[in-house]
């Protein structure tokens, strides 16, 4: 498979994204209070010496060499993975941070272009300033519960699920029931191309491992471990040990909730979108059977939801002490926690992601934890060239092709007719007849200008009917060129979603194989404020 071309247009021209998320791209002046600074190579450096002084190294690469021992026997750790765990130790060495749930097979396209993201920008980083070494982290969301998020995956309309019970966090959801799902996944690639590659991968990560984070990490690494990506696993006693000072005071203060509500109210005065909802606590209480949301109670003490679990004040703070692990960050809190045990010096996210790390600057600020440059991970869609080709002779360009099936159609069909197949010399003169009538009949009885104007109105309803008849019966003439409008917008919204939030990596890694990692890396850099479409050529036999 020789290497893919990129081409490159406006978010704005996608309509797939939010009002807030495109004031962030456009830089508004009014947002910057919550986002620290704008990205840029030159605001990264400046987060360095906010971070120099981080103090859990020791801690985080002891447990990121003891996670790394739970993947197969079979499956070395690279070279470069090593060294970058090892690195770690240093206090020139920091994080390029993004993270997602533990999505079955990778899930969604965009799963791996925050990977790759990531890793193109510790690349650059490297390059820019070689006295500093920049490690790309994929951050596990292996507490996350919302298992039907992520039990499921797409090759193009075949869904292939999961289906069992999950109560706890589904990092610790056992493997043991998956074989049945491989299968039918593994079958789906055919035996075309690299299919038998990444069955191999597929196999060895879910059934080799006994629960759904080691085969996420095992699954993960095999793809972007030559890069350097270091996969971490928040639940961890150690990690939240670092963490436990912030777990009681928010608990026993809610002071995320506060901040949050503070922001939130300042966003929606500028005309900025919430993502998230805050609760009182932003905890949940997690244990190997539940996650469980914590609730304050009238009287103080505190309760476990739907579990015979309860809590003084001081009971809370020793359970706390002696087990922090039990203690799972929700949405507000995680990305605390994260920059906690992290010498972390940017995150990247997707557009809704972006949005709601904005509401939680002023948590940061009150627990004096630096706030981490804010990245938006590219968007891309992937096209065969011979399909773009199809498209360019259509008279379309990339910047044409998120326009909507029936507004394409018609362009075409009115591009190449020899027919005038609008009304508006019609409508024109109707309307100039009527103006007259409406003169006439207002000075014979002024009430009769309403039905003149009822009468006009049922007209040009009849006229825009005959206009719409007219396209129709136009249509029929270019039929071959409508197929390839429906074809290539299928390609675009496979199934109504937007290509990278449906489809999955099998189908471009059968046709790539490695190199597709490689050249996903080289063509998504979020440092480039564009939508990304990427053209490939099929391999010849």
């Amino acid at each position: 498979m020789g290497s893919m071309k990129a081409d490159y247009l406006s978010y704005k021209d996608t309509n797939s994204f939010s009002k807030t998320f495109l004031a962030y791209l456009d830089k508004d002046p009014e947002m910057l209070e919550f986002i620290q600074n704008w990205p840029s190579m030159e605001s990264l450096y400046e987060q360095i010496s906010k971070k120099e002084s981080f103090p859990h190294r020791e801690t985080l690469v002891e447990v990121l060499k003891d996670q790394y021992h739970s993947l197969n026997e079979s499956q070395k750790v690279s070279a470069k993975v090593q060294e970058n765990i090892q690195a770690l130790r240093n206090k020139k060495t920091f994080t390029i941070t993004t993270g997602h749930q533990l999505s079955l097979f990778t899930g969604p396209l965009y799963f791996l272009y925050k990977i790759a993201s990531v890793i193109r920008l510790t690349q650059d980083l490297k390059q820019a300033y070689k006295e500093y070494d920049f490690v790309p982290v994929f951050w596990m969301a292996s507490e996350d519960h919302d298992f039907a998020e992520i039990n499921h995956t797409f090759y193009d309309d075949t869904k292939i699920s999961w289906d069992v019970d999950s109560f706890s966090g589904t990092g610790r959801l056992k493997t043991d029931t998956i074989a049945s799902v491989v299968k039918k996944y593994t079958q789906i690639l055919g035996l075309q191309g690299y299919s038998n590659e990444l069955k191999t991968l597929v196999e060895e990560a879910y059934l080799g491992n006994s629960n759904l984070a080691d085969a996420t990490r095992c699954l993960v690494n095999s793809l972007f471990g030559e890069f350097g990506l270091v996969v971490i696993d928040g639940d961890e006693k150690r990690l939240k040990t670092c963490f436990a000072p912030i777990i009681e005071e928010d608990i026993l203060c809610q002071n995320s909730n506060k901040q949050v509500q503070e922001t939130n109210h300042k966003l929606l005065q500028k005309n900025y979108q919430t993502q998230v909802f805050s609760r009182e606590i932003n905890f949940f209480y997690l244990k190997d059977e539940f996650r469980e949301r914590i609730q304050g109670l009238s009287d103080g003490n505190f309760e476990v939801k739907n579990q015979n679990v309860s809590f003084t004040p001081e009971e809370i703070k020793t359970e706390i002490k002696n087990y922090p692990e039990r203690f799972s960050p929700n949405v507000i809190m995680r990305p605390v926690y994260q920059e906690v045990v992290l010498p972390n010096l940017a995150y990247i996210g997707g557009g809704a992601e972006v949005v709601y790390w904005m509401q939680l600057k002023g948590v940061f600020d009150h627990y004096k934890i630096p706030f981490p440059l804010l990245l938006s991970r590219n968007s891309a869609v992937i096209m065969e060239e011979k399909k773009y080709s199809q498209w360019e002779r259509l008279g379309f360009t990339h910047s044409d092709l998120f326009k909507k099936t029936e507004e394409l159609i018609r362009e075409l069909v009115e591009k190449n007719t020899t027919h005038v197949l609008n009304l508006q010399n019609e409508i024109s003169e109707l309307d100039r007849v009527f103006q007259d009538m409406k003169i006439r009949v207002g000075k014979v009885e002024p009430t009769l200008i309403s039905s003149t104007e009822a009468v006009q109105k049922r007209l040009y309803h009849a006229l825009s009917n005959l206009e719409k008849k007219l396209l129709k019966a136009e249509k029929k003439n270019h039929s071959q060129g409508l197929e390839s409008i429906q074809s290539i917008k299928q390609i675009l919204y496979p199934m109504g979603n937007l290509q990278e939030r449906h489809q999955n990596i099998a189908k471009y890694y059968v046709l790539m194989g490695p190199d597709f990692i490689q050249q996903l890396i080289q063509h998504l850099n979020p440092l480039d404020f564009r939508f990304t479409l990427l053209k490939y050529n099929r391999k010849k036999d």
